[in-house]
């Protein structure tokens, strides 16, 4: 399979089944609009931030077809301007290249350093997709089952209003 084989290891070991589609390489939200119909899932975009100084990070995850109030966030964070994480940043906390981020990610992040924010309506979903640290492949998993894989990360996170 295609994708980090520490995942698919921790997965399998939480004891969490997945559905796993091959695809193109979809770097952008634009890309997978074209693939998402045969996914029986509510299809994430996750976006990396760095606070201004550099020295937060942040994970927020919110469905697909909505747009992030950025500045919104910045208020409610109260850390300064956020801007997006280099790539390098990318690779030095979540071990992946742009075009795959995901909280999977988190699985390389061994000092917890990124802080997670979703968005509460994806509370709702019955499933959530994200892509295995690589942008060629899908993983559909069951909400509760993802979460627990949230929780065994030991990633902080939390849930906001990031649209109505």
């Amino acid at each position: 399979m295609i994708g980090q084989p520490a995942i698919y290891e921790k997965l399998k070991q939480l004891n969490i089944s997945f559905d796993y589609y091959e695809h193109p390489p979809l770097n952008t939200i634009e890309d997978a609009r074209k693939h998402k119909s045969w996914m029986d899932a509510t299809f994430c975009k996750n976006l990396f931030f760095r606070n201004h100084k550099g020295k937060k990070h942040y994970l927020v995850i919110l469905h697909h077809a909505y747009q992030l109030d950025i500045h919104d966030l910045e208020k409610r964070l109260k850390q300064g301007k956020l801007s997006f994480a280099s790539e390098w940043r990318m690779e030095k906390y979540l071990g992946i290249k742009p075009g795959s981020v995901s909280p999977f990610g988190l699985i390389n992040d061994e000092e917890n350093h990124v802080h997670v924010f979703f968005d509460q309506n994806l509370q709702k979903a019955e499933k959530l997709s994200f892509h295995p640290n690589d942008n060629r492949a899908t993983l559909n998993i069951k909400y509760d089952d993802f979460m627990r894989y949230m929780d065994d990360t030991q990633n902080a996170y939390e849930f906001l209003t990031l649209y109505d």
